[in-house]
């Protein structure tokens, strides 16, 4: 990462200041967010720092949840302290539109979806192993008036490629980083809580059109490590590896009728890995490996295509924002050669503002179905087993309640079926639980 961003130094001071930028990094004068639940201020230190364009801040969440179900029952309690620095560099003595972001996690507790349940999809976007580790630390400069962005250091994909406008109604993972990206890529992808050296490329040519290109360094983890769990490979997040063959990232955002009545938002993307995959089924001599035991033959790349569809189809009379009922959609394919998952498709509907008294709440409903690959299958069979994996799907029903801004509850409802796509000893589950966060 450090080559990188020496590299993106000489490319600016080759060619001079840079273009007309945006105006800010997001710094507020007070050094603390707009939409905090508690502006703390110990002895006017972060107004101090935010004179010199340095802003801190952080959210902490906690969690519970109990199952029936899975592969043992059981009540887990898990939470994340998120610490972030920006930076507005120019007021740091660089140029205008150079901004910094660094953010680093206080990971504790357990899983529950490893402990109890065994699913694909996890049942909350924050479950990872218990460490201290750095996430993000980026350099991003905005040029031509905010219509190109580049962003270099290390990045977590999912912070911006394969959204649903919709997936921060959930808890369960797979709304964000969906299930087949983290059974398909090395590591799990550079997500959440693994982020990797890259550099992103944005184009804005209107308010309605954005594309965005990233390359990633293909396995946050050291590819080496003998752990199984890859966030053991990498627990500090402090491996700035650039070692493995890299990961292509492309997608494409269209946003419709953002001044009528109804918006709506288009995305198509993929990914392409340039690494080698072992076959799933069959060895180099075109031999079940499930008879042979010998390594799956090496394939050469693996991608994977997307599609992403979020629409407000009702919306309150009279309302500022847009707020009603919308439906969101999304489905992803990768080849089922090479790959545990090979489809995966999600769908819901999302009402906001519609609690009496209570416009800033939201109910979100959404299925979601993981399928295992064909070869998968194929080798449950040529090792004799009686049950083949097939899918695993769930249900998640969510109330994000605002108790004041910068504060949320979220009670949830999760079933899922088949958790692992059909392992035996793993029966339907069901999960209850409930999230708060609170920002500063």
């Amino acid at each position: 990462m450090l080559r990188a961003i020496g590299l993106f130094a000489i490319v600016v001071a080759i060619c001079g200041a840079p273009p007309p930028a945006r105006a800010d990094c997001e710094v507020t004068d007070t050094g603390i967010p707009d939409d905090v639940a508690f502006k703390l201020d110990p002895g006017g230190v972060r107004q101090a720092l935010a004179k010199g364009g340095v802003m801190l801040s952080g959210t902490y969440y906690g969690e519970s949840f109990g199952n029936w179900g899975g592969f043992r029952h059981g009540v887990t309690y898990d939470g994340v302290l998120d610490m972030r620095l920006d930076a507005d560099m120019k007021k740091l003595g660089l140029w205008k539109g150079l901004c910094f972001h660094m953010n680093a996690f206080q990971i504790h507790g357990r899983s529950i979806t490893a402990d109890n349940i065994g699913g694909l999809m996890p049942v909350s976007n924050l479950e990872a192993t218990p460490a201290t580790r750095l996430d993000e630390m980026w350099f991003e400069q905005h040029l031509f008036n905010d219509k190109l962005a580049v962003k270099i250091g290390q990045l977590a994909a999912d912070m911006e490629f394969i959204l649903s406008e919709s997936y921060s109604y959930f808890l369960n993972g797979t709304w964000g980083w969906p299930s087949i990206a983290t059974a398909d890529l090395p590591g799990g992808g550079p997500a959440y809580p693994l982020a990797t050296p890259a550099v992103r490329v944005a184009v804005r040519p209107s308010d309605q059109l954005k594309l965005m290109i990233g390359v990633f360094n293909g396995d946050p983890a050291d590819p080496n490590c003998p752990d199984p769990n890859p966030q053991e490979c990498n627990s500090d997040g402090l491996d700035f590896s650039l070692d493995s063959p890299p990961l292509l990232m492309i997608e494409g955002r269209y946003k419709y009728n953002q001044s009528g009545q109804l918006p709506g938002v288009v995305k198509v993307g993929g990914w392409n890995h340039f690494g080698s995959f072992p076959d799933q089924r069959f060895d180099s001599g075109g031999v079940p490996i499930a008879l042979t035991g010998k390594p799956g033959r090496p394939i050469d790349g693996d991608w994977a295509i997307y599609g992403i569809v979020d629409q407000l189809i009702w919306r309150l009379p009279d309302s500022k924002d847009p707020k009603g009922v919308g439906l969101f959609g999304r489905v992803m394919g990768a080849p089922t050669d090479q790959n545990v998952v090979d489809f995966y498709a999600e769908g819901g509907i999302t009402f906001t503002g519609m609690v009496p008294h209570r416009t800033d709440d939201a109910i979100g409903i959404g299925f979601a179905y993981t399928g295992i690959s064909d070869r998968v299958r194929g080798f449950d069979s040529d090792s004799g087993l009686s049950v083949l994996h097939n899918h695993e799907a769930l249900l998640e029903i969510c109330y994000t309640a605002q108790l004041k801004p910068g504060w949320t509850l979220q009670p949830d409802f999760q079933y899922f079926w088949q958790p692992g796509g059909n392992v035996p000893g793993a029966d339907d589950a069901v999960v209850l639980g409930a999230r708060t966060s609170i920002s500063f």
